[in-house]
């Protein structure tokens, strides 16, 4: 039998008007609304963004501020700092919604499944027992228990504490 699932934050994306031209993680840091963009950190080379059509509570992505698509183009402490702020969101989202686990990964290029296929971004995307399958992250079935901005307000607390 076939269940439906709820997830109507969907819809804003499927019927946004998709912009043409520039590139939206190039575009957010620029704006220094840090808070209605949903940006959780700003480091040296690479800022924490909280996905705004997530796939899962706490979806999470680690952004190099450089455009680019080609991961060999990275240089070591790019490289350095992504990784390591893909350790802080683990402790992050562990603190704030104590997931059992972890997908984490990128998908470089269109025909890898790149929504942002312009601009590579580290997906950190917590997960909980009963929910080991890897068909919600790519079907779209995922329901969310709270609000986008309530999660970002948690997780912003939890971030700012490591930053002391």
């Amino acid at each position: 039998m076939m269940k439906t699932l709820w997830a109507p934050w969907r819809m804003e994306f499927i019927t946004s008007e998709k912009k043409t031209g520039g590139c939206v993680f190039c575009d957010l840091p620029k704006e220094k609304e840090d808070k209605k963009n949903l940006i959780l950190y700003r480091g040296k080379k690479v800022f924490v963004i909280l996905n705004k059509f997530p796939y899962n509570l706490g979806h999470m992505m680690v952004v190099p501020y450089d455009h680019t698509f080609e991961f060999r183009s990275l240089k070591s402490d790019q490289l350095s700092e992504m990784m390591a702020e893909g350790q802080k969101i683990i402790d992050v989202l562990t603190e704030v919604y104590h997931p059992e686990g972890f997908n984490m990964g990128m998908n470089l290029g269109q025909a890898a499944g790149a929504g942002i296929k312009d601009h590579l971004h580290l997906h950190v995307v917590p997960r909980w027992n009963g929910d080991t399958n890897f068909m919600p992250v790519i079907a779209e079935t995922k329901g969310m228990p709270e609000h986008l901005q309530v999660c970002f307000d948690k997780c912003f607390e939890s971030y700012r504490r490591r930053m002391k």
